[in-house]
């Protein structure tokens, strides 16, 4: 018997009610994805932020522009490899030759106010860098110099030294490249030397170091990671105490200028 049209209607209704359901559950779905999207995409953001902020520039606070930049790149993916180096991007005439450096190891003392350290730096691995380093402590250059930056991060435990400023700036005469012997996994064990630089780019090394006091993560940047020269064979120990001391009054939480001074008294390598 055919369905009268009352029932007809009523079918149709019911229809168009699951209908609306599907569709309202469809909408409610897709707006789910949509908000743990953006929640995760703002999480990781401000951790990302957090981290670019730190590291853009090693040799130095960001500056408003550079924090400007940092924010407006966080979507972009860590490092890619550092690109051949350009016409503008070779080592002056006073940067010593690698050919110096390698394939030997120099071992010697840097001496802080705070406490002496045992360092080896390995000519073989990072024959440009060991021959830098090799030669500005031959030239008696870090006599006096502070080590004027400590990181005190739960995964960022770093001592900053090298700058004659004492505030973090480099010498603009005094720049080279390339990176090298850095870490593919961004992970810098605990008492690796390597070399402070600007940041993105490869040719912006100088005379500034940073010391590892804690297995530390840094990511690379679109230049790539930083180069480990050597390492500390003994007192590691004197760099954990500064850091336990805390940072100066009115410093970040985790990120500013030790709260005991400390310079370096020597640094000989043989």
């Amino acid at each position: 018997m055919a369905a009268s049209p009352r029932e007809t209607r009523e079918a149709k209704r019911r229809i168009q009610q699951m209908e609306a359901k599907r569709e309202l559950r469809r909408d409610q779905e897709k707006r789910r994805k949509r908000d743990n999207l953006i929640a995760g995409g703002a999480g990781a953001a401000a951790v990302i932020l957090a981290v670019v902020l730190q590291l853009t520039v090693f040799a130095g606070n960001p500056t408003e522009a550079e924090f400007a930049a940092a924010e407006a790149d966080l979507a972009t993916s860590s490092a890619s490899a550092s690109p051949a180096p350009s016409a503008s991007q070779t080592n002056a005439a006073n940067i010593p030759k690698p050919a110096t450096a390698a394939g030997k190891t120099f071992t010697g003392e840097l001496k802080l106010n705070r406490g002496t350290l045992g360092v080896q730096l390995d000519g073989t691995k990072a024959p440009q860098a060991a021959a830098v380093f090799k030669s500005l402590a031959d030239q008696g250059y870090y006599k006096g110099v502070s080590c004027h930056r400590l990181t005190t991060g739960d995964n960022f435990g770093v001592l900053q030294c090298g700058s004659k400023t004492g505030d973090g700036k480099g010498d603009p005469n005094y720049v080279w490249g390339p990176l090298e012997n850095t870490p593919a996994d961004n992970q810098y064990p605990a008492g690796t030397i390597a070399v402070a630089r600007t940041g993105n780019n490869a040719y912006g090394n100088g005379t500034q170091f940073f010391i590892v006091y804690k297995d530390t993560a840094i990511p690379a940047d679109s230049a790539g990671g930083y180069t480990i020269v050597g390492k500390v064979t003994s007192g590691l120990d004197t760099v954990t105490k500064i850091a336990a001391a805390g940072l100066k009054t009115g410093e970040s939480d985790t990120d500013g200028a030790p709260a005991e001074p400390v310079t370096i008294d020597s640094f000989s390598l043989k």
